[in-house]
């Protein structure tokens, strides 16, 4: 008979948040699976949990994954846990979820926080319907184009980013979303858990001056309807219009951006381009 795998979520900072059923889940499985064991030792500890830890992650899913898998299939019963929060959100567990899946393997979940659902829930934005983003590729392609189809999306957008590229993420933001109301959400149920309300160009200017610190969820206002059919080449038409109307390309594209969901300095970049051909 085989063994069945529990999706069980963890604190996303403060231990209060655990709940009843994730620590009985801990206590009697035959081994939990963990994306950095030294992590969960702190949280097994805390909660005098003793059971055997198993690693996986990114690097070694492949290879632990399949072990993993040979021990749930001979009947032992297996917990997966992330650092923080929901595994398999943005996590190689989905990786294994899956395999488990192909192998008629039970996967039962035992809810926990999730920092994207707490950060939309105190932003306030729209929360009727929202697209989680995750992270944005360091690839220049692949984020170009991750951001390219979201500046369309009407949805509000909830992104995770590490302190040391969120400048970099902002400034990619006013690029392609144009100076839309975002939410910063960083180190939730935390002592230091602080929310900013702003405009991305706002939080440009404010962690300019500031380091940011610890990891965040930004929270980011959708394209308005009436934006969101227009295309990128129809937005450049318009500002093409206006410049043989005698208006200076800038101004021709400032004041497009206004009325599409591409930023000012989308528009005058392809602008030039077609000038440029």
């Amino acid at each position: 008979m085989n063994g069945r795998l529990f999706v069980v979520g963890t604190p996303i900072g403060n231990l209060s948040d655990m709940t009843y059923r994730a620590v009985e889940t801990l206590k009697n499985v035959d081994f939990i699976c963990a994306e950095d064991t030294r992590v969960t030792a702190k949280l097994l500890n805390y909660f005098e949990i003793k059971k055997p830890l198993v690693s996986y992650h990114e690097h070694n899913a492949a290879v632990s994954g399949r072990a993993i898998l040979s021990r749930l299939s001979e009947g032992e019963d297996c917990a997966i846990v992330t650092d923080a929060g929901m595994p398999c959100i943005s996590d190689p567990g989905e990786d294994l979820v899956k395999l488990c899946r192909q192998a008629g393997i039970e996967v039962l979940v035992v809810p926990g926080p999730t920092a994207a659902m707490s950060a939309i829930a105190i932003s306030g934005l729209d929360t009727k319907r929202f697209s989680f983003e995750g992270f944005l590729s360091t690839t220049k392609r692949n984020r170009t184009e991750h951001l390219s189809q979201a500046a369309k999306s009407t949805n509000t957008l909830i992104f995770y980013e590490a302190p040391h590229k969120l400048i970099y993420t902002l400034q990619d933001m006013l690029e392609y979303f144009g100076d839309r109301r975002i939410s910063l959400c960083r180190e939730l149920t935390k002592i230091h858990e602080e929310v900013i309300q702003t405009t991305i160009s706002q939080a440009i200017e404010y962690y300019e001056d500031k380091t940011p610190r610890g990891e965040y969820v930004l929270v980011v206002e959708g394209a308005s309807e009436e934006k969101s059919d227009i295309t990128l080449d129809k937005a450049v038409s318009m500002a093409r219009a206006l410049v043989k109307n005698g208006e200076k390309p800038t101004d021709a594209c400032k004041a497009v951006a206004k009325e599409t969901p591409f930023s000012k300095a989308q528009l005058y970049s392809k602008l030039l381009e077609g000038e440029n051909e």
